[in-house]
């Protein structure tokens, strides 16, 4: 038993040492590396039933989620900025690549988010695009 203890303290002790390292690290950290903005989170527009299951950098200033509702069969895409400001345009659309004419888009100038938009999508792979000024992301998949 003193052995167990003696192991607890000296794992203890190297566990604060690495901690006060780790600061003394991150409190030496270069001036010029500036915060980046923090990516926007999902806000909850799509509705009950809808979770997340991706999400796309829109360049540095937002991202669009991928959203699912899986009792109705339907994804909901809509693009969120990192911080709300000024009118901008902004975009998302959401479409199903194989299906010519079966998408859903919403664009104009908007302070926070763009969408949501839905989409019937049982049985197909959807491509989901968001854009924020001259910022854009996309990305395709989720076959359901």
């Amino acid at each position: 038993m003193k052995t167990m203890k003696l192991s607890r303290r000296a794992s203890a002790a190297t566990a604060l040492a690495a901690l006060t390292i780790g600061g003394t690290v991150a409190a030496t950290a270069p001036a010029s590396a500036a915060p980046s903005a923090p990516a926007a989170a999902y806000n909850g527009v799509c509705g009950t039933g809808y979770k997340v299951i991706d999400s796309t950098p829109v360049g540095n200033v937002g991202t669009v989620y991928l959203t699912w509702n899986e009792s109705t069969g339907k994804n909901c895409a809509v693009t969120i900025r990192n911080t709300p400001g000024a009118k901008i345009l902004m975009s998302v659309k959401l479409e199903i690549p194989e299906l010519e004419d079966t998408w859903a888009s919403d664009a104009d100038q908007y302070t926070t988010y763009a969408g949501p938009v839905y989409l019937s999508s049982r049985g197909y792979c959807v491509q989901w695009t968001g854009q924020i000024g001259t910022a854009s992301g996309s990305d395709y998949g989720h076959c359901g």
